[in-house]
Order: structure tokens, then C-alpha cells, then sequence
């Protein structure tokens, strides 16, 4: 693991996330866990802090997660993983486990609770410090087209407790079953 400054790989975190197919946002709540896959995230300074926004809607698995959460994590990978990005954004977590149904391992996080995907990439570790409820009124005309059925998005702000990156996946030694 290589500890990085998490404002000078903004242009390689977003690239990847555009040309890739995406991130995995990761999330935790007792005994809860699920990623999905997400292709819109914002980094940047708010209140003084590191933070990255990330944006989950309502009708969403996720959603009853991270509501009931503390922090998230955001894994990036930097090589390949299309086909399990595509699962963990086209299948649901309420139905069935997605680690399992295309193979993602997790890794314990360093300063969150929520692990990450353990796959070659840059890792996001946030603090859940503020979030904000989309309001159609609130949104230009020219981006409605994107809620066909209002259902509109809510955004955590994180702050952004570590950044990293890891160069190969760590050994993790599954569990008999």
C-alpha cells in the first residue's frame, strides 16, 4: 500500500472512472454490506476539509445502508474489472450477494469502518459528514431528463480520512464454505 495525496491523482481517480465503467462504493452498517457501482463522484475542499462526494438514490440497496452508516469507501480500479463493475451496477444487493456473485474480495480499511475492494486501484476511505436530498426544483431543466422517474439522488459529503493506493491484490484466504 502506497499512501497517496488524495488532490494529485483527482485527474487519474476521474479518468479511470470514466474510461473503466466506473467505481465500487462500498458500505457497512452492522452486519450489512454492499458496493455498487457508481460513475459520478466529485472531489474537492468544503469546510476546509478534503471531501468526495458521491451520490446514491433512493430506491437504491445502498441507500438503506449508508443511511445508516458512518463512512463509505470508494475503490478504483486501475486494471480491468469492467465485467464486475458492470454486475455490481446492473444487479442488486437486496437480492443477492454481489462479492460472491462475481468474485470481489474485501480488505479491511485502514481508518474506516466500511472495507474495500480488494483489486489494484486507488482507494477512498470517508467520513460521513454531511448529506443533502435532491430536490427536482433545485435542478436545471437540461438534467431532468436523468430522473425519468424522479428518483432523485441524495449526496454524502465524505471526508477524506486516507487515500492509497494499492499495486496488487492482497492474498486473502478464503473461507471453507
Amino acid at each position: 500500500m502506497q499512501l497517496l495525496d488524495c488532490m494529485e491523482v483527482i485527474p487519474e481517480a476521474m479518468a479511470q472512472i470514466r474510461s473503466n465503467g466506473g467505481a465500487f462504493l462500498t458500505v457497512s452498517a452492522g452486519d450489512d454490506i454492499n458496493t455498487m457501482t457508481i460513475g459520478w463522484a466529485t472531489i474537492g475542499f468544503v469546510w476546509g476539509r478534503q471531501i468526495m462526494c458521491v451520490l446514491v438514490r433512493k430506491t437504491r440497496h445502498t441507500y438503506g445502508i449508508i443511511e445508516r452508516s458512518r463512512d463509505f469507501t470508494v475503490s478504483i480500479p486501475l486494471t480491468g474489472m469492467r465485467k464486475e463493475l458492470e454486475y455490481c451496477g446492473t444487479k442488486s444487493g437486496k437480492s443477492q450477494n454481489k462479492f460472491t456473485g462475481c468474485g470481489l474480495d474485501l480488505i479491511p480499511s485502514v481508518k474506516a469502518h466500511t472495507p474495500v475492494i480488494n483489486c489494484v486501484g486507488i482507494h477512498y476511505e470517508c467520513k460521513i459528514v454531511y448529506k443533502s436530498a435532491m430536490e427536482a426544483g433545485g435542478l436545471i431543466e437540461e438534467y431532468q431528463h436523468l430522473y425519468p422517474l424522479k428518483d432523485y439522488h441524495t449526496i454524502y459529503y465524505g471526508e477524506i480520512m486516507q487515500c492509497y493506493s494499492t499495486m496488487e491484490e492482497i492474498k486473502v484466504e478464503k473461507s471453507k464454505s
